[in-house]
């Protein structure tokens, strides 16, 4: 194996990922991890695409139900922390993700459950980006920032501490020199799964038809 492969595989490995996946879906009508998207679930998508793109450490962080969410992933090799707090921020989340990454975790994927269709090739992209050097990557398409990000651990403290209200906007905002926007041509980065329209037009945009009933 070539010292320049050795070298890649080992800054992948420091690459860990928290999966948020703790909100309560209200306005979804339906609990969104567990609809179905094409053949899997939501969850199971944004798993697969995480570990297809390299991510051995993947820490799902549930809330409602997750029991559930428990069950359905009973077979994956992820580690799911409960978020007490159901009805708090999503920094809440984040918190209980950071603080369970493993020690040799030096950047992290913030990775949201509503984004199951961002490729395993855009992943890369992010973490291709802190390789080089990039301490906060975010994606765009056509200007608009999206998900997931990814944020080197020189910033643990502050994504211990992010502001309830901003997040990590807040975050970016503060050192806003630092961050890298890569470019990217997949729209799901910037595409939000909220309500069941959203959802049944992002199964409609990436599968060809609807989603069941549910």
């Amino acid at each position: 194996m070539s010292s320049c492969l050795c070298g890649y595989l080992l800054c992948v490995d420091q690459i860990a990922a928290v999966l948020l996946a703790a909100g309560r879906s209200r306005r979804m009508g339906a609990f969104k991890p567990l609809l179905p998207f094409g053949d899997r679930t939501v969850i199971e998508c944004c798993i697969d695409n995480l570990g297809t793109a390299g991510i051995k450490d993947i820490i799902v962080v549930a809330g409602p139900r997750a029991d559930d969410v428990r069950e359905k992933l009973r077979n994956l090799e992820v580690r799911i922390v409960v978020n007490p707090e159901p009805d708090s921020e999503m920094s809440v989340s984040i918190a209980c993700g950071v603080a369970q990454l493993p020690g040799n975790a030096r950047a992290a994927i913030i990775a949201l459950v509503d984004h199951p269709a961002v490729r395993p090739s855009v992943i890369k992209i992010l973490m291709d980006e802190w390789r080089l050097g990039a301490t906060l990557v975010q994606p765009e398409h056509d200007g608009r920032g999206g998900h997931p990000v990814l944020i080197d651990l020189a910033y643990r403290d502050e994504l211990l501490a992010l502001d309830p209200q901003s997040g990590l906007r807040a975050l970016f905002a503060a050192h806003r020199d630092e961050v890298r926007r890569v470019p990217v041509e997949s729209p799901y980065v910037a595409r939000d799964m909220d309500t069941w329209e959203d959802y049944r037009q992002l199964h409609e945009d990436v599968f060809g038809v609807s989603p069941p009933n549910h």
